[in-house]
């Protein structure tokens, strides 16, 4: 196996293997490009408070200390704001030696201020799964803007396989983005392991520069695409005369790059999801750009990245062109057979502003 993130074929290769397994098969469109989409079981447990079960305990363990009931997500069952939940995926994993999994919330999971971690049995660390581990997974889901509607099958969070090094050095990543343009800028600032993005507040012709969550909103089913009105869940935020936002605490914002972002089909990149270097406010909870992001062939030219931004502690005042966030490359493993963007109808290729898909 050729060092790097696998690619769609590989990761179908480890479920026919067995080393991906699941009650119910898989779905057509679960395997990404680099990553596989993760689906939620039955039943969601309601917890005291957030946890890690740490060497030689088991999620299962934990749960029945600090679990305070059982819901059963056969027929939608709705998780409210402020709450924390466990939910046992429908797959299981038993890794080879040499591959690892990292996974991150979906970009529509992100766009909807939901936060999820996925949690194994001994682990010291969310969204890290190591070589060889075999055993259940458990996603931690805590709705922080909006109440949703779950069900099994609901795919919140995905997870990507590595065997062996596959990020991209500084100087690789300056070769790269010489010859293939990674972000639309001069002069383009690359350090701290990363490509750097800016936020853009000017907005579109009409001055729209993003959107604020609205509190006490109706739920969102996180299956139902197009079925809800902006105005009632978003409060539109308009350009100002000098370029400036105040982020207030615990407000959640929906941003976007002033570059357009592009993701070479040999190569997968993350946001780092915080850089205290930059300002003590946390940028795009869901980190994962497929290859073929920002592709042109794949119909993607133009396409930024859409930032969730929410501030820590204190108010913070963006200016437009500010520094909020680094993409890091790293290499696939082979090329994947299919493209972010039209191979897939991807959601959110060429995209500028977007909130998630299920707003009309």
């Amino acid at each position: 196996m050729t060092g790097g993130i696998l690619p769609d074929r590989e990761i179908q290769a480890l479920y026919t293997a067995g080393a991906i397994s699941s009650a119910k098969a898989l779905d057509a469109d679960q395997i990404q490009p680099a990553s596989l989409d993760l689906r939620l079981g039955q039943t969601a447990y309601r917890a005291r408070a957030s946890f890690l079960p740490g060497p030689g305990s088991s999620v299962a363990e934990k749960l029945a200390r600090f679990s305070l009931h059982e819901i059963d997500l056969t027929p939608g069952a709705v998780l409210e704001t402020g709450c924390v939940y466990l939910v046992p995926l429908m797959e299981r994993l038993a890794l080879p030696a040499g591959v690892t999994a990292a996974a991150n919330p979906k970009s529509s999971t992100g766009r909807l201020d939901i936060f999820t971690r996925v949690i194994t049995d001994g682990a010291q660390e969310f969204d890290k799964v190591p070589a060889g581990y075999t055993g259940p997974l458990y996603l931690e889901i805590s709705p922080r803007t909006f109440p949703i509607v779950v069900r099994p099958g609901s795919r919140l969070s995905q997870i990507r396989f590595r065997a062996g090094g596959t990020l991209l050095g500084e100087s690789e990543l300056a070769a790269l983005h010489e010859a293939e343009t990674l972000v639309a800028t001069a002069g383009a600032n690359i350090s701290n392991g990363g490509i750097a993005l800016s936020i853009d507040l000017i907005g579109d012709a009409q001055g729209l520069v993003g959107y604020r969550g609205k509190r006490h909103t109706g739920v969102v089913d996180v299956d139902k695409r197009a079925g809800y009105a902006v105005a009632d869940f978003w409060e539109p935020i308009r350009r100002t005369g000098a370029g400036e936002l105040v982020l207030d605490p615990d407000e959640f914002y929906i941003l976007v790059s002033s570059e357009a972002v592009h993701v070479p089909p040999a190569y997968a990149a993350e946001m780092t999801p915080f850089d205290p270097l930059v300002g003590e406010f946390r940028v795009h909870y869901a980190g994962f750009f497929d290859p073929g992001f920002g592709h042109s062939p794949a119909g993607g030219t133009g396409s930024r990245a859409v930032l969730e931004v929410r501030s820590h502690e204190v108010p913070f005042i963006l200016e437009h062109g500010q520094i909020v966030g680094r993409l890091v490359y790293e290499r696939m493993a082979a090329l994947p057979e299919r493209l972010y963007g039209v191979d897939l109808s991807s959601n959110y290729q060429a995209q500028g502003l977007k909130l998630s898909k299920h707003f009309a």
